[in-house]
């Protein structure tokens, strides 16, 4: 809950997102109720970031989107609820510019699903991500490294972080949503830069 705003929280103290990935005009994809663009004022190379959400078409698509058009994407919390991941990763490259970043945010599959599939927090996930392990308990898990070795063409990797930002293990055997807390991070922080 309130994910975007969790996390522009911990950006303002890295720099890089100053001065490297919110640079420019932006597009975030999946952003309501708690979009990027609330926060321009605090990320002063960002002149721009439009919200693109589901009334603006799906996001595994980005139909009137043209290719190379923003400086940066960004998407929390939002790949996990498309259809087809890879080809939402796709297109989402296909519209920044060359040089310029994606960054996505998915939930880590140990940390928020806890277990448990299909989701018992969001009955709307259709896949898990874990950075990279062997095997997984979930029936739908995508490995991030896996993924990301097949865009080796298009993007190199920036980052690649485990979110556990105040994360309570003791909550663990209670089954408790710890995004429902106003502090909890559960995710992986993607951001790739597109060649």
């Amino acid at each position: 809950m309130w994910e975007q705003s969790k996390a522009a929280k911990r950006r303002m103290s890295i720099g890089a997102f100053h001065n490297r990935y919110f640079v420019g005009n932006g597009i975030d994809v999946g952003g309501k109720p708690d979009p990027l663009g609330q926060y321009a004022g605090f990320f002063s190379q960002m002149t721009g970031c439009r919200t693109w959400d589901i009334e603006d078409g799906d996001a595994q698509f980005m139909e009137g989107v043209n290719n190379d058009q923003y400086d940066f994407l960004h998407a929390s919390h939002c790949l996990e609820h498309m259809v087809d991941v890879r080809q939402a990763l796709q297109n989402w490259i296909r519209i920044v510019r060359p040089g310029g970043f994606i960054i996505i945010t998915v939930p880590d599959e140990d940390l928020y699903e806890l277990g448990n599939w299909p989701s018992k927090f969001n009955p709307d996930h259709k896949w898990t991500f874990t950075i990279l392990k062997e095997t997984s308990w979930s029936p739908v898990s995508i490995n991030v490294v896996e993924l990301l070795q097949e865009f080796v063409s298009l993007v190199e990797i920036e980052k690649l972080e485990l979110l556990r930002d105040f994360f309570r293990n003791d909550w663990v055997k209670e089954q408790i949503d710890q995004t429902r807390t106003p502090v909890a991070e559960c995710g992986i922080e993607i951001i790739l830069r597109k060649i």
